[in-house]
């Protein structure tokens, strides 16, 4: 009986120190003897030469044979920051969401809110932009998104360090959805929908009172109004516009 349950034994510690053999094995053959830390540098260095896909594929690597390690959490947002510089915004975008649901205390979690907000924000822009178009006059949605995040982060850590220029974004996003109101009414004009045109300039004014849409918008909804022939609210808005803003000059064409 007791050499019975010495083989037992024998038998039970060999499959152990054989299942270990094969853990160290797989695991050698993932990270090639390197240390999480020598890991981590090497995808590091693959990036910064602009090998981006060998840099994601290490940082998953790393990931894979040191999940616990500090590491592998850093590199999560090091393959978000990979995939955004690859312009993969959806996906990485997505992995920053998973990272907030899974780390949502961690010190590094401001971080992937702020890039969140600057992914939505590159997302918008055209090589063009700032020559012969503008991303204003394209679908802002991923603009809102960019507000959206910014305000998130801005709302749950209101100290952290990227807070200010998450502030700071937050106008320069708000000119943009105030711009996106005037090419929208300017096209609604050049379309002779005189009323729709003006509820859009009235957007700006109320909506976006500080930005530089509004004098625009006031001279715009006086030409509107001049059209369905409502001379009083067309005088009432070149009166404001005139006090307020009393050297604006057009700065906008209407095609008809």
């Amino acid at each position: 009986m007791k050499n019975t349950i010495r083989l037992i034994t024998a038998l039970f510690l060999a499959f152990l120190l054989n299942g270990c053999l094969q853990d160290d094995n797989k695991r050698e053959s993932i990270t090639k003897g390197w240390s999480p830390k020598t890991f981590f540098n090497q995808a590091k260095e693959e990036a910064s030469s602009g090998s981006i896909t060998k840099a994601i594929e290490l940082y998953e690597q790393l990931q894979a044979a040191y999940p616990g390690s500090k590491y592998a959490l850093q590199s999560k947002l090091e393959v978000a920051y990979a995939l955004y510089k690859k312009e993969d915004y959806d996906e990485a975008i997505l992995l920053l969401n998973d990272y907030i649901k899974l780390y949502p205390e961690h010190f590094s979690t401001p971080y992937a809110y702020y890039l969140r907000g600057i992914i939505s924000e590159d997302k918008s822009h055209s090589i063009l932009d700032g020559y012969l178009t503008d991303n204003a006059q394209r679908d802002v949605g991923s603009v809102r998104d960019a507000f959206n995040y910014y305000m998130a982060l801005i709302d749950t850590f209101p100290q952290s360090k990227y807070t200010k220029d998450a502030k700071t974004r937050l106008v320069v996003l708000r000119n943009i959805f105030a711009r996106h109101e005037l090419f929208v009414a300017i096209y609604y004009t050049e379309r002779r929908a005189n009323i729709a045109a003006i509820n859009r300039t009235k957007i700006i004014i109320e909506k976006y009172p500080n930005t530089p849409s509004v004098p625009a918008a006031l001279h715009l909804m006086a030409h509107n109004y001049d059209l369905i022939h409502m001379k009083t609210l067309a005088k009432d808005a070149r009166r404001v516009l005139k006090k307020s803003y009393p050297a604006y000059r057009p700065h906008y064409s209407l095609n008809n």
